[in-house]
């Protein structure tokens, strides 16, 4: 299966700084067994929505790190509402309260995740810790959340 990492950042983009959290994402990914599509664009609405777009027509699953927290130009979340089908809404609240359980800072992040066709979009902080915890957070779910997008049968836990 193929995944797709976004990484919004002005510098990245730039080649001002490394891409830090988009190589840890990567790493979590390939240990995962997923073929990796990497971009990386600028914290621009269009752009990002375009990204996100173009590497859904491929992926069943894009990460988005970075832009999603106060700072003016921090439109990620803006971006991805633009171009999701379905909201999905327990994600991200699932990925704040593991972050606002170790930081105040958690509070801050303005991350989504939604569905677009048949992929999955997860917005991550653009920090690598953040960027872990959220993985780990995502990760036990994943291969579920991925069959129900594929329509395969699955089958559902009984209590």
């Amino acid at each position: 299966m193929k995944a797709a990492v976004l990484t919004v950042s002005d510098g990245v983009a730039a080649g001002e700084r490394e891409d830090a959290s988009g190589d840890l994402l990567a790493e979590l990914l390939a240990a995962e067994g997923y073929e990796l599509e990497r971009r990386v664009v600028s914290d621009d609405r269009e752009a990002i929505a375009d990204a996100i777009v173009e590497l859904a027509e491929d992926a069943v699953l894009v990460l988005t790190t970075g832009g999603t927290g106060f700072g003016p130009r921090d439109v990620t979340p803006e971006a991805s509402a633009e171009v999701i089908d379905r909201a999905a809404p327990g994600i991200a609240e699932a990925i704040r309260a593991d972050s606002i359980a170790k930081t105040p800072h958690g509070l801050l992040s303005r991350g989504i995740a939604g569905v677009r066709d048949r992929t999955l979009v997860v917005n991550l902080p653009g920090s690598p810790g953040g960027c872990r915890d959220g993985f780990a957070v995502l990760q036990p779910a994943l291969g579920h959340a991925l069959e129900l997008l594929a329509g395969e049968p699955t089958a559902h836990r009984q209590t």
